[in-house]
């Protein structure tokens, strides 16, 4: 069902029965990618609202009818139980299986027991990375996988160059994040360039970017209460 307004402010009510009966996700797909060249709909799928269908362009949700004439951007919500459909889908998609992640090219610190396990994208001058790590120096049993994603600055790839290559890694990374203390000048090879191919392969557009032992993720500092309760959901 299409509605449109009419100059004396009416709604006029025009039902696409061919769109709506023969449209397939992939029709959908065509039509939207015909319509707005250049744009990759990376999905498109069927919502419970009967002629509207998801589309995925990267980690955006947008909704179209059939022939993609209208397009909206916003949350579909399942008024009847109180249900945010598009945050839940943006949950679903921007998980992340933990096993699958390369933790060697991570600089990795163990606290405690190092039973409870969190991977972050990092940036060596990212503020809030800082703020994330002022939390975390209070937090016991766990273990902290860093991948160094350097995209703020060029100061950031000598710094995770230098962090890299130090001899003790968790030690010099530490205490650059919580004391300030410069790292020394060291060169080897570094993983830099692979890690930034995986931020962008799972859509990381920002640090810090925490991704939990269960997949879920979190985009930005969580202060310390957060990150202890969403530590205790993880299974």
């Amino acid at each position: 069902m299409v509605q449109a307004q009419t100059n004396d402010g009416g709604v006029v009510s025009a039902t696409t029965e061919a769109g709506a009966v023969e449209a397939t996700p992939d029709s959908v797909k065509k039509s939207f990618e015909d319509r707005f060249p250049g744009i990759q709909a990376k999905e498109v799928r069927r919502t419970p609202f009967a002629g509207l269908f998801e589309v995925q362009v990267g980690m955006d949700l947008l909704y179209t009818n059939a022939t993609a004439d209208y397009v909206m951007q916003g949350a579909l919500i399942d008024a009847q139980n109180r249900r945010d459909l598009t945050a839940e889908r943006l949950e679903e998609l921007s998980r992340v299986s933990f096993s699958s992640l390369p933790l060697e090219l991570a600089v990795k610190q163990v606290t405690g027991d190092g039973s409870r396990k969190i991977a972050v994208f990092e940036d060596p001058n990212c503020g809030y990375c800082k703020r994330l790590h002022q939390a975390l120096k209070e937090v016991d049993n766990i273990t902290v996988y860093t991948f160094l994603f350097p995209i703020l600055s060029p100061d950031s790839t000598v710094k995770a160059r230098n962090i890299w290559c130090a001899k003790d890694q968790a030690a010099t990374w530490r205490a650059w994040m919580l004391d300030g203390q410069v790292p020394p000048e060291a060169v080897c090879d570094t993983p830099v360039d692979t890690v930034l191919a995986l931020g962008r392969q799972l859509m990381v557009q920002g640090t810090p970017a925490i991704i939990f032992a269960d997949g879920s993720r979190v985009n930005g500092a969580l202060p310390l209460d957060a990150l202890n309760q969403k530590l205790e959901t993880v299974k």
